[in-house]
């Protein structure tokens, strides 16, 4: 696969970085991890970071950012926990399924840093491990963002007329 970056837009992506605020002790992370990697491998993208009450509200706010065509790429991070009852799994399922219908009916690339862990407690160590791991994860969401964005669409289709 050619991983060039074809297009001088692409040169200089538009990225949006929407945050869920509950935990954003951790979830931040996501972004600091993020904004490392991407100001590497593609120093010039310009990043907007949006902040959300929660994980529920990122597939609109998603939505409303693709739709204004400003956006290269959409980065939605949370970290959504077991608080006793089964909301959490509807919560993740929503949120994801959301963010797919999103990219499918825009076109924009949507990439997920949303979390839900099988055990989380409010202890010094799970927070300390999980603040790292979204830093790693906001980390591979920029390797992806520049892979999916450094395909050329040209050469696939020229591809798969052959």
């Amino acid at each position: 696969m050619n991983t060039k970056l074809h297009s001088p837009k692409l040169l200089a992506p538009k990225i949006a970085f929407i945050k869920a605020q509950w935990h954003s002790d951790i979830v931040d992370n996501s972004l600091t991890g993020f904004l490392d990697q991407i100001n590497q491998s593609m120093p010039n993208a310009t990043v907007d970071a949006f902040d959300v009450p929660g994980a529920f509200e990122m597939p609109l706010l998603a939505k409303k950012l693709a739709k204004t065509g400003k956006y290269d790429a959409i980065i939605a991070s949370a970290f959504v926990v077991d608080g006793g009852i089964y909301h959490h799994e509807f919560v993740s399922a929503a949120v994801v399924n959301g963010l797919m219908d999103v990219q499918l009916e825009t076109e924009v690339p949507v990439f997920s840093v949303s979390l839900t862990p099988h055990n989380y407690q409010e202890t010094d160590v799970l927070t300390n491990f999980f603040k790292a791991h979204f830093v790693e994860k906001g980390k591979e969401a920029a390797n992806a963002v520049e892979k999916v964005l450094s395909i050329d669409l040209g050469q696939l289709q020229n591809a798969s007329a052959a």
